[in-house]
């Protein structure tokens, strides 16, 4: 398996983790976001049909975009899947990741760094990133994880950009029981945080 994916990428992030916890030997290709779409390599652009990252090369097919290739490596692999009765809400859960906190830190954090916004549109991301992670504190009141049979896809994907959270103008302080499962995930065998782990041209051998 071979990863495209970059620094400060919370998507690439998600794949690179799920490789590295579930100990899936595979190659990691930093990809340069901040160079012009037509000068990044071309075999990356032959194989990311958005021009984005992560794209995971596996067996002569790509795959893009973060949550459907979770759920091909968790397929592929049968890791972090959830039990069987649990499936549902794992897809449940990346879908609310995809609209909501996928949406809302990165693009607060990504105004507060790089594209400076006017007032009111950070008011905004800053107002819908407080009620994500709201949401996500009210669902880990009552369980470790976010499925209670332990770290799923829902668990990698949903915490994906919150290792960042500070870089959005955020206190994790005020969300106790994120704060708490951010901590635990830390723990597991693997993890690593997104700051090393995308780190150029670093590499995993088989």
């Amino acid at each position: 398996m071979h990863l495209f994916g970059s620094t400060d990428s919370g998507h690439s992030f998600k794949v690179k983790l799920y490789l590295q916890m579930s100990e899936t030997a595979h190659s990691y290709e930093w990809v340069d976001l901040g160079a012009p779409r037509p000068s990044r390599p071309a075999h990356f652009q032959a194989a990311s049909k958005f021009g984005e990252v992560p794209v995971l090369v596996d067996e002569g097919q790509t795959i893009c975009q973060s949550n459907a290739i979770l759920l091909y490596l968790a397929g592929k692999i049968g890791r972090f899947s959830g039990t069987q009765e649990e499936q549902p809400h794992v897809l449940e859960w990346l879908w609310w990741e995809a609209n909501r906190i996928g949406f809302s830190v990165p693009n607060l954090r990504y105004a507060l760094r790089w594209a400076k916004q006017p007032p009111d549109v950070l008011h905004y991301l800053h107002r819908r990133a407080v009620t994500d992670l709201d949401t996500l504190n009210n669902a880990l009141g009552t369980s470790e994880y976010l499925l209670p049979s332990g770290p799923t896809l829902a668990d990698i994907s949903c915490s994906a950009y919150l290792y960042w959270l500070e870089q959005a103008g955020i206190s994790s302080a005020g969300f106790p029981h994120v704060a708490r499962w951010l901590s635990s995930l830390q723990l597991l065998p693997g993890w690593e945080h997104p700051d090393t782990a995308l780190q150029p041209r670093r590499t995993i051998e088989a």
